[in-house]
């Protein structure tokens, strides 16, 4: 599991930079002042789906500091750090192993009655942050393809090209 954290994480870092490298090259090859509202809303929508692939692997990062220590602590993790709330410490007594769950990104804390419950391990703000932000890019990207659609449609009612 730890491995397979270790993997995703820096996928998420080369989407980000794959996304604003498109974003300033598709800015940079028309020029600033050149660009259409086509191009501005495609580097727009590019650059927010960089913001959110940045924060999926902020909240991977948590992820996978909490798997790595659980998988090292052995048996002296019990109960598992990630797992032990404030307050309910007797219910972290019970955990008997986690598992980690990558959308909604989160630490799973599984207890010897066969329940579970999450950790706050990924900060609160990580998950409504990465849809808001991944609906947002594929509404503005939406609206650049249709207003690209639109325009070859009227280009090819009036026989201009």
């Amino acid at each position: 599991m730890v491995l397979l954290l270790l993997l995703i994480f820096p996928g998420g870092l080369v989407a980000a930079f794959a996304f604003t490298g498109y974003a300033v090259g598709s800015l940079g090859r028309v020029g600033l002042r050149a660009a259409d509202r086509t191009v501005w809303l495609r580097s727009t929508a590019a650059l927010v789906a960089a913001a959110a692939s940045l924060l999926y692997a902020w909240g991977l990062l948590h992820l996978v500091g909490a798997a790595v220590e659980a998988a090292e602590g052995g048996t002296e993790s019990a109960p598992l750090s990630d797992c032990v709330t404030p307050g309910q410490e007797e219910r972290a007594s019970t955990v008997v192993d986690y598992t980690v769950s990558y959308v909604p990104l989160r630490f799973v804390c599984e207890t010897s009655g066969g329940g579970d419950f999450t950790s706050d391990t990924v900060p609160g703000y990580v998950n409504p942050g990465v849809l808001g932000l991944a609906l947002t890019a594929a509404g503005v990207a939406g609206g650049a393809e249709a207003l690209a659609v639109g325009r070859r449609h009227r280009v090819g009612q009036n026989g201009e090209h």
